[in-house]
């Protein structure tokens, strides 16, 4: 059988990271093995749906080549692909009334003051627990509620003894106590279906055969079966995904700044790095490998290889992948992306693109940028313990010496080219005999004024041009002299 998968997203809003990485492990799951891989949206819950959300969720999947064979803007043969539109053919209530003739399901007109009686404290939390009052109903009494337009819902008819089991390709055959299954509503007093039982028809009509999802919905899970077994059908294979947490072990949310994937990608991350990142959390190689473009994950995806234990978002990890993305990056396409945050801090006609080439095996995310060019627009305040530096066996007074037997050296020369500057330099360093770091650090933080720049003493000298980098090699001078005496 081919393998079909499906993402069903609800348009709430933007995606949040464990959505995406369902989206993603379903379409691995279908792509490894030349199956279809469906998105259908899921707009039942009217009340929590946000305009734009569609879009937000089309506009993601393009961005991270997650690309569905069958969706809303293309459509297979098993469509419509978005559950209002379903709803609105008279499916899911077709299918409830042949549950209810089967006796699997029921009417149910109960009001909502005494269903607000039937609430229970359990593991100290108050839900409610439907006593199946109108399961007892007499078909008599149905159709006289209906031919009077009560209001109603229909109700999932579970039994209260015996036990559930069901199969999970990850955690293996899981039963449960049939006392624990509530009546779960199918069909809500407005006409829409529940998630819960539209997700089980729609997978059923469209021939979906893995259902990929949160662990969340493990405890769902056997009343799905009942409903595929109430009507004969084939249970799909279900594969639940572990728990995204953050670095504190808590449930991965927005207060966290990077819960989905339109905060990471506005923190400079590109898509390719947040997939390959993604993929990785709760699922892992058979190998040291770790940085995958997305066909070579389609090649080697075994969703058997997925974890059960809690998935932590590990933003430093994502940092380091995403800077070995933009070390790769093509040249043009790097100073396309990075322009607007060099454009930020750089007004005086620097060459942008020379000072993008020098960043782009430094940073690790786009916004790194500014902070580390913003002193070629203006030298920064800086103290003079910056000339200090063990390793280079530097300190005030030796860097004060450094500097002025290279100011008149600097002051002749009228190439300004980073080769001819380092020639200078070096001619110097073999005539004094000193080390290279002896001199090029106290030069370096002379025409910088950081601890940390993208790029030699000599290579920012020839962006600053000869008069600016003059300059600044004596505010260093006189800062050291002022500083000292």
């Amino acid at each position: 059988m081919k393998i079909r998968t499906r993402y069903a997203p609800s348009p709430t809003g933007r995606m949040h990271v464990g959505n995406l990485r369902t989206a993603l492990y379903a379409y691995l799951i279908a792509k490894h093995e030349n199956g279809d891989y469906l998105l259908r949206i899921e707009d039942t819950d009217q009340e929590r749906e946000v305009e734009g959300a569609v879009d937000i969720i089309n506009r993601t999947l393009a961005e991270t080549g997650l690309i569905p064979d069958e969706s809303p803007d293309k459509p297979g043969d098993v469509g419509p692909y978005v559950q209002s539109e379903r709803m609105k053919a008279g499916i899911y209530m077709d299918y409830a009334r042949q549950l209810v003739e089967k006796k699997e399901a029921y009417y149910c007109f109960c009001t909502p003051e005494r269903l607000k009686t039937l609430t229970q404290t359990i593991d100290g939390k108050e839900v409610s627990v439907y006593d199946k009052h109108c399961l007892s109903l007499s078909e008599e009494e149905v159709k006289k509620n209906l031919e009077e337009g009560k209001p109603f819902v229909i109700r999932q008819n579970n039994p209260k003894e015996g036990t559930t089991t069901f199969h999970d390709e990850l955690y293996g055959d899981i039963t449960v106590e049939n006392k624990e299954l509530d009546d779960m509503i199918l069909i809500k007093s407005d006409g829409y279906p529940t998630y819960n039982f539209a997700n089980v028809i729609d997978d059923h009509l469209m021939g979906i055969t893995h259902v990929v999802r949160g662990n969340e919905y493990i405890s769902s899970s056997p009343k799905y079966n009942r409903l595929y077994e109430a009507y004969g059908w084939e249970v799909p294979k279900y594969i639940h995904c572990p728990l995204i947490t953050d670095e504190d072990h808590h449930k991965l949310s927005k207060r966290s700044g990077h819960s989905s994937y339109e905060d990471l990608i506005a923190q400079g991350f590109v898509p390719e790095a947040v997939v390959n990142f993604i993929a990785l959390l709760g699922w892992s190689p058979d190998s040291e490998q770790e940085i995958f473009s997305l066909q070579e994950l389609v090649e080697i995806f075994d969703y058997h290889r997925i974890g059960r234990s809690p998935a932590v978002f590990d933003y430093t990890k994502l940092r380091w992948m995403n800077g070995e993305y933009l070390k790769a990056m093509d040249a043009d396409k790097f100073f396309e992306n990075a322009r607007p945050y060099l454009e930020q801090v750089l007004h005086k006609g620097q060459d942008l693109r020379q000072i993008a080439d020098m960043v782009k095996t430094r940073i690790e995310v786009y916004p790194d940028i500014p902070e580390m060019i913003d002193f070629f627009e203006e030298l920064p305040e800086y103290s003079i313990d910056m000339y200090t530096h063990k390793k280079m066996k530097t300190d005030a007074a030796s860097s004060l010496l450094v500097l002025k037997d290279l100011l008149p050296l600097f002051e002749k020369q009228e190439d300004y080219s980073n080769d001819a500057l380092y020639q200078t330099l070096q001619q110097y360093v073999e005539e004094t005999g000193c080390k290279n770091g002896y001199a090029l650090w106290p030069l370096r933080t002379a025409v910088s004024g950081k601890a940390v720049t993208p790029a030699g003493a000599t290579q920012i000298m020839e962006i600053l041009g000869k008069e600016e980098s003059l300059h600044r090699i004596r505010v260093g001078i006189e800062k050291l002299e002022r500083e000292t005496a």
